[in-house]
């Protein structure tokens, strides 16, 4: 007879072996099969009541087996202690701005230091990155956590954000690393109102296609340590007792070995919300079986926990087939805490309040961020940058022009999940600090964002008109937009349009900035204010960027990761679009323009730039064989600046629909005025690949459109075809 420890054994070693290719994963080491020894000797000693209690995020310190406590906290653009203290800590540009900058490893270096804090804090696990690709629908509030509309930008910026917080190699989860949680698995944007965790009905091909790269390039090559299942279902099944999701794909064909931790309350909300379990004894089965490891109920209500003694060790000791599954969850956990060297290490008392955890350099990094992070949509008539020996005085006007520090929380003008850094220097500060003394700064609010009083109007007018210029900052904020922070339209919130309308009457030159979390229909800026900066949230140095972008310290150099929508009419709007419709309709809309207002991949300069043709290593491959494509980009102006280079592939002729074009790769570069430099781009089985209609990954003989250039925009990209053999 096989015996108790035996199988237990066997179910651990299970969960670091899986069932994955041995060439997807690093191979296991000596020191993962000692720490798989050692958790499953903690299984036979603990009691059921032990086990359990170690399936919720902040399970308490086990002292009579000498578990340690793994703390939990956000680390999205800097560490946020949840419902704990804000205090203290870095906080860097949002996840749509870091993407903004094409630069994955400023992201890997910015999760680095967030690491770094947060073990300052006693934290050792984060619940990021958002790994969501954005359907091209931003009435959904949570935009702005995203890395954008594409997936293979989504995966780059995700495994550079991984590796950074979780780091590699001899670092990997070392004494100043986290472990890392890749949410919402999976397709979380993909829902029929744009509201937050509304139900998603797609094709398995979507699925793949669009949302599972950012996950799969997370587990094989960053090793991501927790993965967190969205609210939501999928196709009729919720994520957290969907065994297709959780098992077949993400363990067994990903070869996903860490810790699955619901999302907020998700287990009884199987009862709650998607009314499929009748008790929470239910609920927490079916989580159980589907493989969720860890029971997260942010604030310990223990009407909405479902992993705890009170709900299953009764019926789990009735039953002992299901203790196998308390094993396998508690054995992923106790994992992690041997891999974080939680048990090697004395627990230090942490006072969140005083201790602090930012440092300087941080600070400035997060500065460097926030610069490479900045988009210049327009610039009719080179309006910007301004030149301060022209001009005597200087507007600034708006209600996302200044934020004192709040009373309680954090700044509304850094976006969700942020933490209270030591200071916040808006654009009002920014721009008088920049100014000093040979400018003066004439500031109106103008309008309160959430409100539709126009009181302030006469003085904002008035301000305008006794200045040489104004600089207009409008948006959003995290009270109009975020999580659970959803919108039936896209305009600017308030009267802030009616605003800008009067302050565009005054006639004098206006620079629009927009401080914001999602893409606005922002027509009537587009149409009459020359100049416009998107700035996302720039995190603590906010107005020291953006003034430095004003007045060409900063030449911008960021560009769009999702698409601008000119109407909720037009949504989604994303550049991944199929082929449409030839014929009488000729796939457009009767009375309105169907194109972004602003696309993917857009964003201007201070100077321009002029692309050559591409040229193929070889223009002549076969299915198995790699080429490479290679441009020449020349900074034509008169002034350094960044260009981010972009590449899309198209299988032209394919056994399946293709989108029109996807982007394959890019590199951010600088060049100096008059300076020319070639950028290669690898073109092999990642970048041409489709999945057939067996739904296996393929490259099909054939032609390919190799399209590179400065934006999605067909007008901005050269083409060359690749025959593929």
């Amino acid at each position: 007879m096989i015996g108790k420890k035996t199988v237990l054994l066997g179910l651990i070693l299970a969960v670091f072996f899986g069932c994955t290719k041995s060439n997807d994963l690093p191979k296991k080491t000596k020191k993962d099969k000692e720490i798989a020894e050692k958790v499953q000797d903690l299984i036979n000693k603990m009691t059921l009541e032990e086990k359990i209690a170690e399936m919720t995020q902040d399970a308490p310190a086990n002292e009579r087996l000498g578990i340690p406590y793994m703390k939990y906290a956000e680390a999205l653009h800097g560490v946020w202690l949840v419902l704990d203290y804000y205090g203290n800590t870095t906080v860097y540009p949002q996840a749509i701005a870091a993407a903004s900058t094409w630069e994955p490893e400023l992201v890997k270096e910015m999760a680095s230091q967030t690491a770094l804090e947060a073990r300052t804090l006693g934290v050792t696990h984060a619940y990021s990155p958002n790994l969501d690709v954005i359907s091209g629908d931003p009435r959904y509030g949570r935009v702005e956590e995203s890395y954008g509309e594409d997936p293979y930008l989504v995966s780059r910026m995700g495994v550079a954000f991984i590796q950074g917080l979780q780091g590699t190699g001899d670092d990997y989860l070392d004494e100043n690393r986290v472990i890392a949680t890749a949410k919402h698995f999976i397709g979380y944007p993909e829902n029929r109102r744009g509201i937050n965790g509304g139900f998603s009905d797609m094709s398995e091909r979507r699925l793949r296609e669009i949302y599972l790269p950012p996950f799969e390039a997370a587990i094989k090559e960053a090793q991501v340590g927790s993965v967190m299942p969205g609210h939501q279902d999928y196709n009729g099944v919720p994520n957290h007792m969907n065994t297709w999701l959780l098992k077949d794909i993400l363990r067994d064909e990903l070869g996903f070995d860490g810790f699955i931790v619901s999302d907020n309350n998700d287990i009884a909300r199987l009862g709650t919300m998607h009314f499929i379990a009748e008790t929470r004894t239910e609920s927490a089965i079916l989580g159980l079986k589907a493989g969720v490891d860890m029971d997260l109920v942010i604030g310990k209500n223990e009407k909405l926990a479902a992993y705890n003694s009170k709900v299953l060790k009764d019926t789990v000791s009735k039953n002992p087939e299901l203790e196998k599954f308390i094993d396998i969850a508690t054995s992923r956990i106790l994992t992690a805490k041997y891999k974080l060297g939680l048990f090697d290490s004395e627990p230090k008392e942490i006072d969140p309040k005083t201790v602090n955890a930012g440092k300087k350099e941080h600070q400035e990094f997060s500065y460097e961020m926030a610069k490479k992070a900045i988009i210049l949509l327009k610039n009719d008539n080179n309006v910007l940058p301004l030149d301060m020996s022209k001009i005597k005085s200087l507007a600034v006007i708006g209600p996302n022009a200044h934020e004192e520090k709040p009373k309680k929380g954090t700044y509304s003008l850094l976006g969700g999940y942020s933490g209270l850094p030591p200071y916040y220097v808006s654009a009002l500060d920014g721009i008088k600090a920049k100014v000093g003394d040979k400018v003066k700064i004439n500031y109106a609010k103008g309008c309160d964002l959430l409100s539709n009083s126009k009181v302030g109007f006469p003085a904002a007018i008035t301000a305008a008109k006794k200045s040489d210029a104004v600089v207009l900052v409008i948006g959003g904020s995290r009270k109009t937009g975020g999580e659970g922070v959803d919108r039936d339209n896209l305009d600017l919130y308030g009267v802030q349009k009616e605003l800008v309308k009067a302050i565009h009457e005054t006639g004098k030159p206006i620079i629009a900035v927009l401080i914001n979390g999602r893409p606005l229909s922002i027509n009537y800026v587009a149409e009459n204010i020359p100049s416009i900066l998107e700035t996302w949230y720039l995190g603590m140095h906010s107005g020291d960027a953006i003034a430095d972008a004003i007045f060409g310290d900063v030449n911008p150099g960021g560009k769009l990761t999702v698409s601008f929508p000119r109407s909720v009419g037009q949504l989604p709007v994303t550049y991944l679009e199929r082929p449409d419709f030839i014929g009488s309709g000729k796939g457009q809309f009767k009375d309105a323009d169907k194109s972004p207002l602003f696309p993917f991949g857009y964003g201007l300069s201070y100077t321009t730039f002029k692309y050559g043709n591409p040229k193929f290593e070889k223009a002549t491959i076969g299915v198995d064989e790699s080429t490479t494509v290679s441009v020449d980009v020349t900074n034509t102006g008169n002034r350094a600046g960044d260009e981010v280079v972009q590449m899309y592939v198209r299988d032209d002729f394919a056994s399946v629909g293709r989108y029109n074009k996807m982007l394959k790769g890019f590199k951010r570069i600088s060049l100096q005025a008059g300076e020319t430099k070639t950028v290669i781009f690898k073109l092999g089985f990642d970048e041409l690949n489709i999945l057939n209609q067996q739904m296996k990954k393929v490259v099909e003989p054939g032609t390919f459109t190799i399209s590179v250039g400065a934006s999605s925009l067909e007008k901005d990209l050269q083409k060359a075809t690749l025959i593929v053999k």
